[in-house]
């Protein structure tokens, strides 16, 4: 569609480059806004989440939980942006927070025994929620192996049974990654961090039945050794007493 006017009005064309200018200039303003505000709260709720980590595997469960509270209310007002900037909220860096924010949950839950909150609960997208159970495969491996070194084998067989059962959805979720933003390649790195756990297990509880059979050998050993050097004090005093 062409202008007629733009050669005989200058004027009308100087006020439609004007009115374009400050148009685009408030449109660009308020997105540079949202921005900065997206990047803010996305450094805070990584920062959170990260923190909430590190209580879950202290045992602090108290602090982990809170940390997620304050996670829950900076996501309501980072999901605000999404209607009136989608281009802010689709850049990446908000998507990646909500994974970490997914992860630290996930933790938390799979540490206390406890079923996930759904990705409606946390109120993220179905990448962003996945891709942070994905990541929690490493963080319970972490808490796999510091459950090994206090012999809790019964926990480490549960998080070992938790870590299959991610496993399991992750790998039917057969879509482009420019839908599930990078889910295979995590859902590769969550099979070897699975399988590494489960070599690490098996070799631990081998060696602890092994102690115990070693154990339980010295102790036949040292009642029998006990029983036979009663035997041989006996014998010499029965011999000592038919010589007198």
């Amino acid at each position: 569609m062409t202008n007629n006017n733009l050669g005989k009005d200058p004027s009308s064309f100087g006020e439609w480059l004007h009115e374009l200018s400050q148009t685009t200039q408030t449109w660009f303003l308020d997105e540079h806004q949202a921005r900065e505000q997206a990047l803010r709260t996305s450094r805070e709720i990584v920062r959170n989440s990260a923190n909430s980590i590190r209580a879950t595997h202290r045992g602090e469960f108290q602090t982990a939980t809170h940390l997620l509270d304050e996670i829950t209310v900076l996501t309501k007002s980072i999901n605000d942006i999404l209607e009136y900037h989608p281009r802010v909220y689709y850049a990446g860096f908000v998507e990646d927070a909500m994974k970490e924010y997914a992860e630290a949950a996930a933790t938390l839950s799979f540490v206390r025994g406890h079923t996930p909150p759904s990705l409606e609960e946390l109120g993220i997208g179905a990448a962003p929620y996945l891709n942070g159970l994905a990541e929690a495969v490493g963080e319970l491996r972490r808490y796999s192996l510091d459950s090994l070194r206090q012999d809790e084998f019964d926990r480490c067989e549960r998080v070992l049974t938790v870590m299959d059962e991610v496993y399991s959805i992750l790998v039917t979720m057969d879509f482009p990654e420019a839908v599930t933003g990078g889910l295979r390649r995590r859902t590769d790195a969550a099979r070897g961090l699975l399988e590494r756990t489960r070599g690490d297990i098996t070799l631990a509880l081998r060696q602890h039945k092994l102690e115990k059979k070693l154990r339980s050998f010295k102790n036949h050993y040292q009642i029998t050794n006990r029983f036979f050097n009663l035997s041989g004090r006996l014998s010499k005093n029965i011999a000592a007493k038919n010589n007198e």
